[in-house]
Order: C-alpha cells, then sequence, then structure tokens
C-alpha cells in the first residue's frame, strides 16, 4: 500500500498543530469567563473518570494496531485480517466498558449526573476510533482534516451556545458528540482499503496479550495525567481542578508538536525494523531529538518567563493560580519530549515493551504517592510537583535502560547548546516583566524578543532545518 514520506507528514501534521494550537488559545479564555473555574473543573473532573473508560476500551490498540498495521500494509489480505482481528476485540471491550460505566453513573454520580451521561458519548468515539489504522498505514492526510474539521466546528459552536455557567452541559454535549462524529466519517475510508474477511475466535484472542502488554503503560501514564485531576477533585475542590485543568491545557498546547512528531515516526520505523533496515533507526532518533529538544526548551523557559502574569491576563483574574502552576508544568517539557522520541522511535517499534512498561509504572507510583502527600496541603500545586517528579522518573529509567544499547550520552551532548542558549533567552524574557507598561503589549513585546532572540542564537540549526541538510551526531554548536 502506498505510504507518504516523513517529510510530508510532518507537514500536514505541522499544518494541523498550528491549528490544534490557535482554537484552544481561542477558547480557553472564553469559556473560563463563560462557565467559571467551577464549570472548568466540573467538565475536566467528569471526563478524567469517563477517560478511564475510554483506556480500557482502547487498552494498547493506539500503539499495539500502530504498529501491526505497519509490519503488514504491503499485504492487503494481512492487512485486512490484522484489522479486522484488532478491531473486534475493540468493540466487544467498548460494549462491556460503555456498559459499566453508565451503571457507575447510576448507582454512584449522583451529584454531577446530567454532565456524566453526556460525557458517555466519548466511550462510543473509542469504540469507533481505527485512528491507529491509518496511522500504521503513514495516510495521516484524512484523520488531519477529519480533526482539523472537527475542531472548527467545536470552535463555532462553542460561541454561539455557549453563553452562561448554566451551558456547561451544551459544552459537554458539543465536545463529546462532535469527537463521536469526527470518528463516524473515517469508516468509509477505511473500508475501501480493506475487505471483509473471516475471522476466528482464535485470531482475535492471539492480540489479547500484546495489548494488555502495552496497555500498562498507557494506564500507567493515566495516573499521573489523569488521576491527578480526579485526586484534586476529591481531595480539595473542583476550583482546583480548573485551575490545574487551565494551566496543564497551556503546557500542552505547544508538546501537540512534539507528540505529533512521535505519531509519524513510529509506524516509519516500526516498518523499517520489519525490513531489518536498522541502520536508519539511530539517524530518525538523532534528528528527531534534536529537534523536539530545540522545541521544547524555548517552550519550557518562555512559559517559565510569562506564566505568571500570562494566566490572569488571559483566563481572567479568578485563574491567578493557573499562573504558578504553568510555570511549575513547564518544567516537564524537554523530559516529555525526550521520553517521547525514545518511546515512539526506538522502545515501541523495537518491541521492548517491558523497559517502556517499567519505567511508567515507576513513574506513575512515583506520582500516585507524591500526590497522596502533597495534595491535601498543597492542593494544585502538590499535583503539579508530583507530574514533574513522574516525568523525571520515567525519562531517568528509559534512559538507563537502554544506555547499553544506544549511545544517549551524544543526544545529551547534541542538546546542551540548545539547554544554555533557551537560559539566555529566559533571562532577556523574563527581565521584561519589570517594565510598566500595559500588560497586552508586555506580553506580546516578550514573545517577539523571545522569538528573535532565540531564532538568532540557534540560526545554523534553523537553516539546517530549513534546507532539509542531515544533522551529524556531535557536529551541533
Amino acid at each position: 500500500m502506498k505510504n507518504n514520506s516523513p517529510k510530508k507528514n510532518f507537514i500536514y501534521n505541522l499544518s494541523y498543530q498550528i491549528l490544534a494550537l490557535i482554537i484552544p488559545l481561542i477558547t480557553s479564555p472564553y469559556l473560563s469567563r463563560k462557565v467559571g473555574a467551577d464549570g472548568v473543573g466540573i467538565y475536566s473532573y467528569t471526563y478524567s473518570i469517563v477517560y478511564y473508560f475510554m483506556l480500557f476500551t482502547l487498552l494498547g490498540v493506539s500503539n499495539y494496531g500502530n504498529r501491526m498495521i505497519a509490519q503488514v500494509r504491503d499485504d492487503k489480505e494481512k492487512v485486512s485480517k490484522t484489522f479486522w482481528s484488532i478491531y473486534l476485540f475493540q468493540f466487544f471491550m467498548g460494549i462491556f466498558m460503555l456498559a459499566l460505566y453508565l451503571g457507575y453513573i447510576i448507582i454512584f454520580d449522583n451529584q454531577y449526573q446530567t454532565i456524566a451521561f453526556i460525557q458517555s458519548f466519548f466511550i462510543i468515539s473509542a469504540i469507533l476510533d481505527i485512528n491507529w489504522f491509518f496511522f500504521g498505514l503513514e495516510e495521516f492526510k484524512k484523520t488531519i482534516v477529519r480533526n482539523s474539521i472537527v475542531k472548527i466546528a467545536n470552535l463555532i459552536l462553542i460561541f454561539l451556545f455557549v453563553k452562561y455557567p448554566t451551558d456547561l452541559w451544551k459544552y459537554t454535549l458539543i465536545m463529546s458528540c462532535m469527537t463521536c462524529l469526527g470518528q463516524i466519517v473515517l469508516w468509509p475510508f477505511v473500508l475501501k482499503k480493506i475487505k471483509f474477511v473471516r475471522v476466528e475466535l482464535s485470531d482475535i484472542l492471539k492480540h489479547i496479550k500484546s495489548n494488555f502488554i502495552l496497555f500498562i503503560p498507557v494506564i500507567a501514564v493515566s495516573l499521573y495525567k489523569i488521576m491527578d485531576k480526579i485526586m484534586l477533585g476529591f481531595l480539595t475542590s473542583v476550583d482546583e481542578v480548573g485551575y490545574y485543568e487551565y494551566a496543564e491545557k497551556i503546557v500542552n498546547i505547544p508538546l501537540t508538536i512534539i507528540t505529533a512528531l512521535g505519531t509519524i515516526m513510529l509506524p516509519r520505523i516500526s516498518n523499517i525494523v520489519a525490513k531489518g533496515c536498522l541502520k536508519q533507526v539511530n539517524n530518525y532518533i538523532t534528528k528527531s531529538i534534536n529537534f523536539v529538544m530545540f522545541v521544547s526548551f524555548a517552550m519550557c523557559f518562555g512559559l517559565i518567563a510569562i506564566g505568571y502574569n500570562f494566566a490572569p491576563f488571559y483566563f481572567g483574574d479568578d485563574f491567578q493560580k493557573s499562573g504558578i502552576l504553568i510555570m511549575l508544568l513547564a518544567c516537564t517539557m524537554p523530559l516529555l519530549s525526550f521520553a517521547n522520541v525514545i518511546r515512539t522511535q526506538y522502545l515501541i517499534p523495537m518491541e521492548k515493551d517491558k523497559i517502556y512498561i517499567n519505567s511508567v509504572i515507576f513513574g506513575a507510583l512515583s506520582n500516585l504517592i507524591i500526590n497522596y502527600l502533597l495534595i491535601p496541603k498543597y492542593k494544585s500545586v502538590g499535583a503539579c510537583i508530583g507530574t514533574i517528579i513522574a516525568e523525571l522518573v520515567v525519562t531517568i529509567t528509559q534512559v538507563y535502560s537502554i544506555k547499553k544499547e544506544i549511545n544517549v550520552s551524544i543526544y545529551i551532548k547534541n542538546i546542551i547548546p540548545f539547554f544554555l542558549k533557551s537560559i539566555v533567552m529566559f533571562i532577556f524574557v523574563y527581565a521584561i516583566n519589570y517594565i510598566n507598561i500595559n500588560e497586552g503589549i508586555r506580553l506580546i513585546l516578550q514573545l517577539l524578543i523571545g522569538i528573535l532572540l532565540y531564532s538568532i542564537l540557534n540560526y545554523k540549526y534553523i537553516l539546517s532545518v530549513v534546507n532539509l541538510k542531515s544533522l551529524k551526531v556531535g557536529k551541533l554548536k
């Protein structure tokens, strides 16, 4: 089957990520003022719960299905059988999870029952989710176009129908139903690429073990990505969940560019490994780490410099605390970026699932312990500290586990210049906080000076990327 080049796929994804950057920047301040910290917190809290039922619907399919389709994509017969055997397992798990979730709402969730019921459409969207099939084929254009339309439609509907705090149910309905619709529109495309084949029960069952193996890190990661919000809502208040939710949202916006690269490269390297062309893998990893660390260090120190003043200006005075949380969560960006490349371009394609699993389990356990100790006293600040420590544990564990197979020290040596130059940028950008000018003008000035200074300091690297030249290990200055 025909697949696109990594460069072309990255252009598609970069275009989408620009859209993904813009839309939350528009909707977040609007929603913070219309539904308030309480409404944002209720949505985030109820979504955090339904998210776990979505996780159990998909298990490890997102990575496992991607990898399996990538390995057989040159044979339509194998692609068809692989797809149906994996998807039928996903479908039956989803129906079971939907029934469990509805039972949970009826029996346990009395406080936010209406919102929780509406959130059930997210489980239906997980049942219909076949993005992994197109990712395995490296056909990202269809999913990107679909996601772009859904995001634009969400934006329009939110501005049309969400006006007051009592419209929280409308916001929830828009988000859940549009996500579900976005999954439905992909099905006609997948049915053109495969044929209906007979699938035996044994064909379905053989995927269970591998799916559950790759599900372990998924559920472990969720413990420090989602469970912190549930613990905040349970141990403190939904207001604290709202502060944390919007701080995390700002930090996650630039991270989408980083994770997009991993999404593109996982099927590419899985296919390379299946063909035995292992020499290319190190070259891809080197280029990817250089790129993501170039971006993540700039984003990290930029957000630390502006975070405290940005949050109340952008979200409103009620969200002043989010500024502190943005500064703290920004520290996770370089760690997340480095570990993302190691995970998606080495551990998963090379089927080194044990290392991946161990790292995120250690991260999850450390996060739960820190959250339990710090959230009651420090609330959302405690949750941030727990997340930072969890990401640090994950990264250190992965790096230590592969140190004999990959020369990680070369990667670290290559990224030190980005770290030092980002500190220089931070000093100049942070100093602008002491200039007594209009808050909006100050933020624009900080953004422009930060981009200009960082670009000048890294002009050689930027030129090499623009000119599509290959960077050799150890040559970065």
